[in-house]
């Protein structure tokens, strides 16, 4: 098991274990009606499935070592349904949004008088929507992973498992200024520092003003600094759904994000209506026949409403009675 995983387990159940005591219970004693509570409780928090699923399979791992250890005698986790089914959409930012962010961080970095901090934090904003990283994934990588002359970087991505990533001409430029000028003036306070020298690894790109490899709650505040609605995550959701919109096929996303399941990926294009509704009518032949009625139809309308008659004029022809004046009658002078 991973060391992220081991972290993440320790910090459900302790969450669990918090819960608890508010209902006057302990993890030994805890009950089916507790896990239930316990999930209902996070989903009224806003809480997302796959967090809650996780959370409920580090449970069900505690509670069958418990057994196997004879320290309980039941396992709470029985019977209950996995959280899974909980609909949740991922959430991105507009363009509009990812595009101010952006151009306000590379304002910073190219000014003439800008340190390595900012250089590094316009890199790391860069790689996230471009390449839609992990914020775990930015911290791990490393300075061989990086193959800036062919446009890609290698990722290591859940499980060990590696992915190639192409960059875009942003990023590209954001990431080869800061390994020129940000990260040897970083790295040169890392090597002058000698507590603690199991920290430092000399091979990490991102480094911190001590030297040090960033943390994934460092590079979460650096996002939030950024844009108050923005997250590492949502600049990866923002990355898919910005390219499905354009019209990228799901198994090109699902490579570059690192999907195992094309599932995973499939739920951004209910983020893409739009773009899916223009692609239906474009390529559709049905499609295609509709739209040309729809056409055929406003025309008519329009010409019709050209030629309506203004009823209640006057007409100015030699002999026209007004409309409203009776015709006379036999013996009455005209």
């Amino acid at each position: 098991m991973r060391p992220l995983t081991c972290e993440a387990y320790d910090g459900d159940l302790k969450t669990f274990a918090e819960f608890l005591e508010g209902r006057q219970a302990v993890l030994a004693t805890a009950t089916q009606r507790d896990i239930s509570t316990f999930l209902e409780h996070l989903r009224n928090h806003s809480i997302d499935s796959r967090s809650a699923a996780r959370k409920l399979s580090c449970l069900r791992g505690f509670y069958k070592w418990l057994l196997l250890d004879r320290r309980a005698h039941h396992d709470p986790t029985i019977n209950i349904e996995s959280p899974k089914a909980w609909k949740v959409l991922p959430k991105s930012l507009a363009e509009s949004e990812v595009t101010e962010m952006l151009e306000r961080a590379a304002m910073t970095a190219e000014h003439p008088q800008a340190q390595a901090t900012a250089l590094r934090d316009r890199a790391i904003l860069e790689l996230l929507y471009a390449g839609g990283l992990r914020v775990s994934e930015i911290t791990g990588l490393g300075t061989g992973d990086l193959a800036l002359d062919a446009g890609r970087v290698l990722v290591r991505g859940k499980g060990d498992k590696e992915r190639i990533v192409p960059l875009g001409r942003s990023a590209l430029k954001a990431l080869e200024e800061y390994l020129r000028t940000g990260r040897p003036h970083l790295a040169r306070i890392s090597t002058k520092r000698k507590s603690n020298p199991a920290r430092h690894d000399a091979t990490r790109v991102f480094l911190s003003l001590r030297g040090m490899p960033l943390t994934r709650q460092w590079v979460w505040h650096l996002v939030k600094a950024s844009n108050k609605d923005a997250s590492p995550h949502k600049l990866r959701h923002s990355c898919a759904t910005h390219m499905v919109e354009h019209g990228a096929d799901l198994r090109s996303v699902q490579v570059m994000l690192g999907h195992a399941d094309i599932s995973t990926t499939q739920v951004y294009t209910h983020l893409a209506l739009g773009r899916l509704k223009q692609v239906h009518r474009e390529h559709h032949p049905r499609a295609k026949t509709r739209a040309v009625e729809e056409e055929g139809n406003s025309s008519k309308i329009s010409k019709s409403r050209g030629l309506q008659v203004i009823r209640g004029g006057k007409d100015k022809s030699p002999g026209a009675r007004p409309s409203n004046e009776l015709p006379p009658e036999d013996g009455e002078p005209a």
